[in-house]
């Protein structure tokens, strides 16, 4: 008996994709800012496995031709960048000079050799660039979001970090400049809104801001002191890196409304961090008395910061991935024998409308299938049936 078809796969397509995202964002954000001494430091690894397979089974092409690849913004950039793919046989010499870099700096410039946060992002782009070459072409929008992912990763946490190690002459200070900036006094207002007293402040013998209150049921003040490290612009770094990737390899041009759509989803990712800070300490605020002694912030500084970023992935990206599939569409390399609509239905695979330019055919069933996205299938997504487009009509066919 045969549980499982192509129509099933495609009707639970997006929750299969919101999944996988979720899992892959659980993944990388333990991987990258690992909550120590806690219990969900041990899920990266699972989460990642688990991502990766949701993808595979539900999300990859299954046997598409090489050669209907999908002209994006990606596609474009890389071409640009690889002067036409001249500079592709060279990526596995950059990996590996990526690792050399990162271990030399680790040994002559760094005082704690061990991997931190920083050497993980590097490394994960090295180990993109020495893999970019063993993936088929038939995922090469899969491999070019991963790797646009690393280097967006890259740019955003480690680059500023060592410009302004270098600038103090310092490679072993904590920069707190986004503390200072960005976070500590936007939480310090929206507390003072929800009547909260408190104050930004200096603290001696730390770069970072410190922010005091005095919780409702003690009488001392607290003070938390906001590091980069427990700022939350690693899980920021996380989803504007993942954000800008999914952008640049699902859009063909930065149209106004794919402009809006990135600025839209880097504010919301700063507002959610901003939001993480202070519900962590309205936690210690309301929850503290003198016998949990600061314990349930203190996990609420360990726990919640996760738990907010994937609520947060869960309610932008759900909506996002339902409303917005993407705009790239499939190169020119399609039969000529396709006939042209002028507003079409969706797309029995992709779920985007039809367009003149976009050759497609017709199942028995009544359904709408691009060429591209047909590949190899030999069933219908809509209905099951077996697929014949040489015996199938053609869209606008009279």
């Amino acid at each position: 008996m045969k549980f499982w078809t192509s129509s099933t796969s495609t009707r639970y397509r997006w929750t299969a994709i919101l999944l996988a995202v979720l899992s892959s964002f659980a993944g990388v954000s333990l991987l990258i800012d690992r909550p120590e001494g806690t219990v969900i430091e041990w899920l990266a690894l699972p989460l990642l496995a688990v991502g990766g397979s949701v993808f595979a089974w539900f999300v990859w092409p299954r046997g598409a031709s090489s050669s209907q690849s999908v002209v994006s913004i990606a596609t474009r950039l890389l071409e640009t960048l690889t002067l036409k793919g001249r500079l592709l046989r060279l990526f596995p010499v950059a990996g590996v000079a990526l690792v050399l870099v990162d271990l030399g700096y680790n040994l002559t410039l760094s005082a704690t050799p061990s991997l931190q946060t920083e050497d993980i992002i590097v490394l994960s782009a090295a180990g993109c660039f020495m893999g970019y070459g063993f993936v088929p072409a038939k995922f090469a929008r899969e491999r070019d979001f991963v790797l646009l992912f690393f280097l967006c990763l890259n740019g955003i946490l480690v680059l500023p970090i060592l410009a302004a190690r270098a600038y103090y002459a310092d490679f072993e200070r904590s920069i707190d400049l986004y503390s200072w900036v960005a976070l500590a006094p936007e939480a310090s207002a929206i507390l003072s809104l929800l009547g909260v007293s408190n104050s930004v402040h200096a603290v001696l013998g730390s770069t970072a801001p410190g922010l005091t209150f005095v919780p409702q049921h003690l009488a001392a003040q607290v003070t938390v002191v906001i590091t980069t490290a427990c700022s939350g612009i690693y899980s920021f770094g996380i989803f504007a890196s993942a954000f800008i990737a999914f952008v640049l390899t699902e859009f063909d041009k930065l149209s106004r409304r794919v402009w809006v759509l990135l600025g839209l989803g880097l504010l919301t990712a700063y507002l959610a961090n901003v939001l993480r800070m202070v519900i962590i300490v309205l936690v210690g605020y309301y929850t503290d008395t003198a016998q949990t002694d600061l314990q349930n912030m203190l996990i609420a500084h360990s726990y919640a910061g996760w738990f907010i970023f994937l609520a947060w992935v869960s309610i932008f990206w759900g909506p996002l991935l339902r409303l917005l599939p993407g705009t790239a569409l499939p190169a020119s390399s399609a039969p000529v024998e396709a006939v042209r609509w002028r507003t079409g239905p969706p797309c029995a695979s992709c779920h985007t409308p039809l367009t003149p330019t976009i050759p497609a055919t017709r199942c028995v069933c009544g359904a709408y299938l691009h060429l591209a996205c047909g590949g190899g299938r030999t069933e219908c997504p809509a209905c099951g049936k077996h697929l014949d487009r040489g015996l199938s009509r053609m869209i606008g066919e009279s």
